[in-house]
């Protein structure tokens, strides 16, 4: 009786190895084979949107896109194989899809961002922009976040939902950017003389455009100076030498010159008896 029952597991054993054996092997082989047809592609496919000049980011997004696609066209073929029904498949998919949808409605307004941010390319990696209340240099656009270091060296990351949807300053995109700084004098100075003398600061540094070219105008008549808008214009790169090199190199020739840079007094009054 035993071994009946031992020949009878044995047979349906076998049976079933007769049955699904070439499947599961052919389902291997089709995972196997398609994984690496699939590396192939996308290395081909980033090799053609090099050579095109694609822009990194559009690049990238791109190759993840087409990656994802073909991993489930061959997942969907390797379940085909074993013999499962895909349409019956496709309808779970469908359900599954619905309820991951509604579950992650966030990630995805930030995936439909993405798109829009790769297809209208309001900055790209390398820029200097501000959004969402942050200031930095775009490191990297994914499908869901940017990625952006300030200027302080943090990295900061802002979801591409709100970057797609609010302000975007970029300061990157022009090429030039105007420095803005205000330097006072006193009122007791020549004022012609005090201009000429900032404005040559500007004009002698190299890092300071010609176009557009550089400006000094009287701003303000404040309490106990005449304020001057000094306006270099510089590239991105240069910003912050220009910022910090004309404030410096304005204070030691206004010194030079021997026209003075007023500072807060005050004063004390003492009540005898």
């Amino acid at each position: 009786m035993e071994n009946t029952d031992v020949n009878s597991w044995l047979s349906k054993g076998m049976d079933f190895i007769m049955d699904y054996g070439p499947k599961v092997i052919g389902a291997i082989l089709i995972y196997i084979i398609g994984s690496w047809v699939i590396g192939k592609i996308v290395k081909l496919a980033g090799k053609a949107m090099s050579k095109k000049d694609y822009d990194e980011s559009l690049q990238k997004f791109l190759l993840n896109l087409i990656s994802w696609a073909l991993k489930i066209f061959l997942i969907i073929t390797v379940i085909s194989t074993l013999g499962v029904e895909t349409t019956s498949l496709a309808a779970v998919i469908a359900a599954a899809g619905l309820a991951i949808g509604l579950a992650l409605q966030g990630s995805l307004s930030n995936f439909a961002g993405g798109v829009l941010l790769i297809i209208f390319k309001p900055y790209k990696i390398g820029d200097l922009i501000e959004a969402q209340g942050t200031l930095g240099v775009v490191k990297e656009i994914e499908i869901f976040t940017t990625k952006l270091v300030t200027p302080d060296n943090k990295l900061a990351i802002v979801p591409n939902g709100p970057m797609a949807n609010g302000n975007i300053v970029n300061y990157t995109a022009e090429g030039k950017m105007r420095v803005d700084l205000t330097i006072g004098v006193g009122y007791g100075e020549d004022i012609k003389k005090a201009k000429e003398v900032l404005m040559r600061v500007l004009t002698s540094d190299p890092k300071v455009l010609k176009d557009p070219a550089p400006s000094v105008n009287v701003s303000d008549l404040a309490d106990s100076s005449v304020n001057f808008a000094v306006r270099p214009y510089a590239t991105p790169d240069d910003y912050w030498d220009v910022y910090f090199g004309t404030l410096e190199n304005c204070k030691i020739a206004l010194d030079n010159a021997g026209i003075e840079i007023p500072y807060p007094h005050s004063v004390e009054i003492h009540k005898e008896g």
